[in-house]
């Protein structure tokens, strides 16, 4: 985790530094080409890649001539390249809230003149039958649970987030927006269909049945083409201490070292199982049902019953620590603690807070607005010993969790990206 400052409340983190320095370099050879002086210097949508001159394994990149060798018996020539990929700096160009407070403000203002308006109104007509009501505002319970969650959460989202946004200005880490900034910005344009892998996985439940045998681990090697087909309900693996790239439905996809994947609907996890591997760590971020994704149809959501059939208690290693991301919806938030986790036969330790901002500092959202808050919450909690796997190790003590600990960070600008987890904290 690339962390900036660590403070009592919490952590200042650059999401953009902890993406590149999982270092995604592509080995690839090529014959030679005429311009070979030159590096190449192209984007893949979410990602930049830098191609660069290596002399045979060697780490120190040069950006020059190609190591030339022998690519067969017949003498002729290829040249080793390491390309290097970074992620695009624009992604996290967070320069202003998406709503800024004057907006928000005005549009309170805004709201109350129409509701003193209908007041006016409604009395005007009640007079004329001789009655005259008070208005009430009424709120669903929804709501009012909403109200008191963020009225009991709000002093420490405030006061840890400015301790951790000074420091972060302090440092230069964080910049103050000037004015001529503020003018000049313009919104960043997002290539379409940036990522297919909601509509594979949908495809995949049309396709038929697999075999075991078929289901077996897909083990990436040098040059190794994969189609769709291919990786659909089974593991895939890289193994290789270097990157590799795979095509999906003519998106280009980097699989990084030492790594796998499960590309598969809910339903069809028995690959995984049957790896029959353990985890330390496992981090779900479910996708809950709301009022956004059904308006968008951007990818289907899952039940709460779907949820909770998450085999779970089968994937965790003793004492693995189950990390849920969570709405800020009540109802989301109390099936969690009060149905999920119970199901599973995890207990929970800990509850934590991702607090967005701008590059300079300001919360994405106003913090009090009725609608979109600048935070999201995530529940930590631990497999109870007497249901996880045995063989473990008395010795091992685990050290507690904190509470309320908030994550700072700059979102990136694509949809549902959720800021690292991994690193010292865990």
């Amino acid at each position: 985790m690339s962390v900036v400052h660590q403070l009592s409340p919490g952590w200042l983190l650059d999401h953009l530094s902890f993406i590149n320095k999982i270092n995604y370099h592509l080995h690839q050879q090529h014959k030679p080409c005429c311009s070979k002086n030159e590096p190449t210097f192209v984007h893949f949508d979410s990602l930049q890649m830098d191609s660069v001159s290596s002399f045979g394994t060697s780490a120190t990149f040069i950006a020059s001539d190609s190591t030339t060798k022998p690519d067969n018996d017949a003498g002729g020539n290829c040249e080793m390249f390491v390309q290097k990929y970074v992620f695009r700096p624009e992604l996290f160009d967070v320069t202003k809230p998406y709503i800024t407070p004057a907006i928000h403000k005005e549009c309170q203002q805004r709201n109350e003149k129409e509701d003193l308006m209908n007041d006016v109104k409604k009395e005007n007509f009640i007079s004329t039958i001789g009655k005259k009501r008070k208005r009430c505002v009424v709120f669903n319970q929804g709501e009012l649970d909403a109200m008191e969650y963020h009225t009991k959460i709000r002093g420490l989202i405030l006061d840890g987030s400015s301790q951790l946004i000074q420091e972060g200005l302090k440092s230069g880490f964080l910049h103050p927006l000037l004015e001529k900034q503020d003018k000049c910005s313009e919104p960043i344009t997002l290539p379409l269909d940036t990522c297919n892998l909601a509509e594979l996985c949908e495809m995949a439940k049309h396709l038929p049945s697999l075999n075991e045998v078929e289901l077996q681990t897909l083990q990436l090697m040098e040059d190794h083409m994969v189609t769709e087909q291919d990786v659909f309900s089974r593991v895939v693996e890289n193994n290789s201490s270097f990157t590799k790239m795979i095509t999906l439905m003519g998106q280009k996809y980097l699989l990084p070292p030492q790594s796998s994947f499960l590309l598969s609907d809910i339903s069809c996890m028995h690959p995984l199982l049957n790896c029959r591997k353990t985890y330390d760590v496992i981090v779900i971020d479910p996708p809950w049902q709301n009022k956004s994704v059904k308006r968008s149809n951007r990818y289907s959501y899952l039940s709460p019953l779907q949820i909770k059939q998450i085999p779970i208690p089968k994937l965790a290693a003793p004492n693995c620590l189950v990390i849920t991301w969570v709405t800020n919806r009540q109802k989301h938030l109390r099936f969690v603690k009060e149905e999920l986790y119970p199901s599973w036969s995890v207990e929970i330790v800990a509850e934590w807070h991702w607090v967005k901002i701008t590059n300079s500092g300001e919360f994405v959202f106003p913090l009090d607005s009725p609608h979109k808050k600048p935070y999201e919450g995530l529940i930590l909690g631990r497999v109870r010993e007497e249901i996880a796997l045995p063989l473990r190790n008395a010795d091992v003590k685990m050290l507690p969790i904190p509470d309320h600990k908030l994550i700072v960070s700059v979102p990136c600008t694509l949809h549902s990206h959720k800021p690292p987890l991994a690193g010292r904290f865990l």
